[in-house]
């Protein structure tokens, strides 16, 4: 069932006023797949612009707090932690990991999704001047708990 509509088709945002309040976590992904000098370069410190892994970091956490402002019927959330984590994977590609987590009526699948790509986007952002080629790969949930549907993980 589509919950974003209402019995006449229409968009509208889910009333979660009678859910209860439960420890609600999401992880999603992103991989960046780059040049493996460009990655070199990023791990080792080298690019002009500064601390590439710093910046998206940073980036994927502000994302995380304003999806509700970017996805339309999203609710605004009070995340109780984000964590964005860009690790090397191979010679070729960065994977970033975003947590989120909150007390809340409603889950936190977009804050983790959002904090994940605009993560990946700014890493893209910050190296299209080495690697124009670079692509942004296997956005996707990981994992979820808490609330009425309980916990759900990827399947490996």
């Amino acid at each position: 069932m589509l919950t974003h509509l209402d019995s006449q088709g229409r968009a509208n945002m889910v009333d979660v006023t009678e859910k209860a309040v439960t420890s609600r976590e999401a992880t999603a992904e992103a991989l960046v797949r780059m040049q493996p000098a460009t990655l070199r370069m990023i791990a080792d410190g080298a690019h002009p612009k500064g601390d590439v892994f710093a910046v998206a970091r940073i980036a994927g956490i502000q994302a995380a707090k304003k999806t509700h402002e970017l996805i339309p019927l999203c609710h605004p959330l009070l995340l109780t932690s984000i964590k964005v984590d860009l690790t090397p994977e191979g010679e070729d590609a960065v994977r970033i990991v975003a947590r989120c987590r909150l007390a809340g009526q409603t889950g936190v699948e977009m804050e983790a999704l959002t904090a994940a790509s605009v993560a990946a986007l700014t890493l893209y952002d910050m190296c299209k001047a080495v690697d124009r080629g670079m692509t942004v790969e296997r956005v996707r949930l990981l994992e979820k708990s808490g609330g009425k549907s309980g916990h759900w993980e990827v399947e490996a």
